[in-house]
């Protein structure tokens, strides 16, 4: 038989989601995979009921149904402070692991380089590798996850960059970018001329005093900045594969292209219940903070009591928690041992690093309260674990 592949030889399956799977087997909370046990707002869920009597059993317009793409204007037009165009600069896409995917394969060619801050979501490296791109890491340095400025600039200016990943709010640090660090970002983007692409899906996710800053209102970078956004998160519907791409008219053309030959187009039906989410008001939005808020310090006193050390998160729904003390070289047997000794699923953090770091793990709070205490009350019996 021929042989598969090069491009992909390297690839293992998803951490993330075999850490689920191991979470599974042995009756574990799993507070690995990151999606919500509490269900999606109930105006999305009855407009779902009635579309599935109605007609959206067929495809839509490839880049998404216009009303919802006009809703999605209106409200990013909102938040973003200008006007976006729902015909030029929007595609709906497969969730935003496809508008990542496409955003790269838009602006890419083969022996490009693109520069991925550390920590970093597990899919930029591959989305990378399979654009035939290079991925450039640069560090995050705890606790804080500051960058040094000198060392991306660096990274930056070295021949064949085309684009930088920024996560904002990142997974799976919960850091929120300030706005000197952003300012920074877009200032070394214009010198040396390169795509900032970005992975906003926890932008409705941010914990005071931070606040979200998009990288496409700043000077100069709304025509070098592809937004990569997600519905999953905002409306806890991590199912439904809602995402977009918000881009200047000339990218988003481009976009559509690889958009339509990767997955023709997002289900009709789910666009057409999610677009009364896309409506809601500001209010909203306030209740799902005051939603984070609660479960995020729920969780952290709790993680506190069991004598845990991790880090305070400024954004999204995680943490990692040091396990420096329990004596393990992998940290992903730690996890396995966890699951199955403990009962709390995890992710390990090297999954997350370019760097050697195996001393981290990954936990989420996007869980009800009954979830939460019952994890809790496991990690009180966490050091069973300590060798």
């Amino acid at each position: 038989m021929p042989e598969l592949s090069n491009r992909t030889a390297t690839f293992t399956d998803s951490v993330i989601r075999r850490m689920t799977r191991i979470s599974n087997k042995y009756g574990a909370v799993n507070l690995s995979q990151g999606f919500p046990d509490f269900e999606p707002p109930r105006e999305i869920l009855d407009r779902l009921a009635q579309v599935t009597n109605e007609d959206f059993h067929q495809y839509s317009i490839t880049w998404g149904a216009q009303n919802f793409r006009e809703a999605l204007a209106e409200k990013q037009s909102r938040l973003m402070g200008r006007k976006i165009d729902p015909n030029g600069e929007i595609v709906v896409t497969c969730g935003s692991t496809e508008a990542m995917m496409a955003a790269m394969m838009s602006v890419t060619n083969p022996g490009d380089k693109v520069i991925v801050f550390s920590p970093f979501y597990e899919n930029y490296g591959a989305d990378a590798i399979l654009s035939g791109a290079e991925p450039i890491y640069v560090p995050l340095v705890p606790p804080e996850f500051t960058f040094d400025p000198d060392l991306l600039e660096k990274a930056i200016s070295q021949p064949g960059v085309k684009a930088l990943i920024l996560c904002n709010p990142s997974n799976p640090c919960g850091k929120v970018f300030t706005r000197k660090e952003m300012e920074l970002i877009a200032e070394l983007a214009i010198r040396y001329d390169i795509y900032v692409i970005t992975d906003e899906v926890y932008e409705h996710i941010i914990y005071d005093p931070y606040e979200h800053i998009y990288m496409a209102t700043l000077p100069g970078m709304r025509e070098r900045t592809i937004t990569c956004n997600s519905l999953s998160k905002t409306y806890s519907i991590t199912g439904w594969r809602l995402g977009y791409v918000i881009a200047s008219p000339a990218i988003t053309d481009r976009v559509k292209k690889v958009h339509d030959f990767l997955t023709v187009g997002a289900a009709a039906p789910l666009m057409e219940a999610a677009t009364v989410g896309l409506q809601f008001g500001d209010d909203y939005y306030a209740g799902l903070k005051a939603h984070y808020t609660h479960m995020k310090d729920l969780f952290t006193d709790g993680l506190a009591s069991a004598g845990l050390t991790f880090t305070k998160p400024q954004g999204a729904y995680y943490v990692l928690v040091d396990i420096s003390e329990y004596g393990y070289e992998d940290d992903e047997q730690f996890c396995i041992d966890l699951a199955r000794e403990v009962g709390v699923g995890a992710v390990p953090g090297s999954s997350f690093f370019r760097e050697n770091v195996n001393h981290l793990i990954r936990l989420h709070f996007a869980k009800q309260d009954e979830t939460l205490l019952a994890a809790i009350d496991r990690l009180h019996d966490i050091r069973k674990l300590k060798r």
